[in-house]
């Protein structure tokens, strides 16, 4: 059950319908997927609009869909892809990426002993180590996601024209770098990303460390923004006992003419027994552009799994924003849940999720 959590946590491919097909090599294909659905309460919105109760798309992980294939070459090489789109289960629409039908990833690439070479939309290795470090599993509700959606959008999260390496496992180091091409005739550095990350693993401990730089512009024009002036660094730690895991990290994001924010986190995720999963974090973030406006987060969510493929949910959080903050709870209503007003905002969410 925590293999099962693990690729969970990690927005990863859950394991669906394969195909297989022989040519002149072995192949596969692979659908997959995530729906969730449920409600939604908070005491306030954006702008002190008043209380919020409604259906809620996407409460915990982001509703999607995809494709993953690989085609064995030879000689310990095979050729990899993936097509993968979010989508609404409100109402159909697109939603959770980058507003386009595989707005989260569209790539093609090799694998082999050497690591693993992709060219096309994917997520930056910086927001891949951002996944990781967040205690709550980088939850739509009451996670650190909140806060880079809420300054940079989805920037260094579904990273365009982009070619990545990502390193084997060795003495427990592994690394990715990637960059992004900006596509402007003339002006090279208009649109251009790029982001590493470098981590460790062994004897329950890990370490990680990431960054992102990206120049606004470029040619890829995207709803939510894609390729906002960001810079963005992380550091964390994590220490696994049993089945205990704490977690802790700090991460800038500095948005060119926006907000910079320095963000400290941490929390613990315990599983109570295989079927019952408990996780915490609490975030402080300070915007360095404006003395006196800083953030508190703090959230808890419960997981009880029915099946290997389907859970439900609770959560509870309270976000406290001072100054110009606007930090809000939810990533599920877009704009009216993810944005808050200043002063204590609480809220909860319930729901179910299912993998296919």
């Amino acid at each position: 059950m925590k293999k099962v959590h693990v690729a969970r946590s990690a927005i990863a491919a859950a394991s669906g319908l394969i195909i297989a097909g022989a040519a002149h090599a072995q192949s596969s294909v692979t659908l997959y997927g995530i729906v969730d659905a449920g409600l939604i309460y908070m005491n306030k919105t954006a702008g002190n609009s008043g209380s919020l109760a409604a259906f809620n798309d996407s409460g915990n992980m982001p509703s999607i869909f995809g494709l993953t294939g690989t085609e064995d070459l030879g000689g310990g090489i095979s050729a990899v892809f993936k097509l993968e789109g979010g989508f609404s289960a409100a109402n159909g629409s697109f939603n959770n990426s980058n507003g386009n039908l595989f707005g989260r990833d569209a790539y093609v690439g090799m694998k082999g002993a050497f690591g693993e070479v992709h060219a096309g939309l994917q997520q930056s290795p910086f927001f891949m180590s951002l996944i990781y470090q967040d205690p709550r599993n980088l939850s739509n509700f009451g996670s650190s996601m909140l806060f880079l959606a809420t300054t940079a959008g989805a920037t260094s999260i579904f990273t365009p024209n982009a070619i990545t390496y990502t390193s084997p496992v060795v003495g427990g180091f592994q690394g990715s770098a990637l960059f992004s091409f900006g596509g402007v005739a003339g002006n090279f550095q208009s649109g251009r990303q790029y982001s590493a990350n470098l981590s460790y693993h062994g004897a329950g401990l890990g370490l990680n460390a990431a960054y992102f730089n990206g120049s606004a512009g470029g040619t890829v024009s995207t709803t939510p923004p894609t390729t906002e002036g960001l810079t963005g660094e992380l550091l964390g730690a994590t220490y696994t006992i049993g089945s205990l895991t704490a977690k802790a990290s700090y991460t800038k994001i500095k948005v060119a003419g926006g907000k910079n924010e320095d963000v400290y986190g941490g929390g613990l995720d315990y599983w109570v027994r295989p079927d019952i999963d408990v996780n915490f974090g609490l975030w402080h973030a300070d915007n360095r552009n404006e003395s006196g406006s800083h953030t508190w987060l703090g959230s808890i969510g419960g997981y009880y799994f029915l099946s290997k493929r389907t859970s439900l949910y609770a959560q509870f959080g309270m976000v406290n924003n001072h100054g110009t903050q606007d930090i809000g709870l939810s990533m599920g209503l877009g704009s009216s849940t993810m944005f808050g007003a200043t002063g204590t905002t609480t809220g909860g969410s319930i729901g179910i999720t299912h993998m296919f």
